[in-house]
């Protein structure tokens, strides 16, 4: 029987963190994927048989009850292609709320499939949204299917917002900046994997080789977003961290009882992609809780 594979996403100071990481060296660009670069007007690199292109939203300044937050905490939208039987592309696009239908109807009348469209964080402004999108075919031709959306992105005015507290009532306060030193080597230890810093952003990424998961006869690994991922910013006393959890169906509600032991929220399940085996969606989970004892939370149970 297929197993089901289910991501978990988390905010706040606590993340349940599963599977082996792996330490991947940067390689030469093939030709055909520098194509894809330069179609795309965009930056990447290649790793473990994977281009991923990066599509940093880093013309957004959120904030999530109200704190501001750096666009590597969780803002970084990419698309990731490999080869099978056919070119895989699969990509996790960051959009607010007034690019959602365009960008949607772009990539849908190109030729694309959108296997999501969900939330984040509770309570951020500017509203933030995740469409996944995926595809299959040549990898300069699913290229320029995906331009015409890429070319949306920042450039649609986004709508009157207006900043809520939890309670969904405008605050009317002063955002407040979360900056300060972590200790890096403490979080190491406390994971079990070493740390990428990104300016204030000190991220985790660990994948799910165990799983072997395939889709067209092409491996989907870590960098096609078959991972487990926290990203921290703050001070050891007064931090913040928002990422992803990878499951099997199995796992779930085992995870989803200890992440509520530790007052996490969470929202609905959803689909990543159309078909690979197992089956990935993601559970989205979040919670604000700062000013705790939060290494704690993030000890296995």
């Amino acid at each position: 029987m297929k197993r089901k594979l289910l991501f978990a996403r988390v905010v706040g100071l606590a993340l349940m963190l599963a599977g082996l990481g792996s330490f991947v060296t940067a390689q030469e660009v093939p030709r055909e994927y520098q194509e894809v670069l330069t179609t795309l007007e965009k930056k990447g690199d290649f790793k473990d048989h994977v281009l991923k292109v990066n599509i940093p939203r880093s013309d957004l300044k959120v904030s999530v009850q109200g704190v501001a937050t750096p666009t590597p905490f969780g803002f970084g939208g990419w698309v990731s292609m490999t080869k099978g039987n056919v070119e895989v592309m699969m990509g996790d696009l960051v959009l607010l709320e007034d690019e959602v239908n365009p960008v949607m109807s772009a990539l849908l009348d190109h030729g694309l499939e959108v296997t999501a469209l969900h939330n984040h964080f509770f309570w951020e402004h500017p509203r933030v949204f995740y469409m996944h999108v995926h595809g299959h075919g040549q990898a300069l031709e699913l290229a320029r299917q995906l331009k015409p959306a890429l070319d949306l992105i920042g450039r649609t005015p986004p709508g009157p917002q207006t900043e809520l507290t939890p309670t969904g009532v405008s605050s009317g306060k002063a955002v407040e900046v979360v900056e300060g030193k972590l200790n890096v080597e403490d979080l190491e230890k406390t994971i079990g994997h070493k740390a990428d810093k990104m300016g204030t952003v000190t991220k985790f990424t660990i994948g799910r080789d165990d799983l072997q998961v395939r889709e067209m006869g092409a491996t989907i690994n870590a960098r096609m977003g078959l991972n487990t991922w926290a990203a921290f910013v703050g001070t050891d006393e007064n931090a913040a961290v928002a990422g992803d959890v990878a499951m099997l169906e199995s796992e779930v509600n085992s995870v989803l009882k200890a992440l509520r032991g530790h007052e996490l929220m969470w929202s609905p399940f959803i689909s990543t992609c159309s078909a690979p085996s197992p089956r990935s969606s993601f559970c989205i989970i979040g919670a604000q809780a700062r000013q705790r004892n939060w290494r704690a939370d993030l000890k296995r149970p």
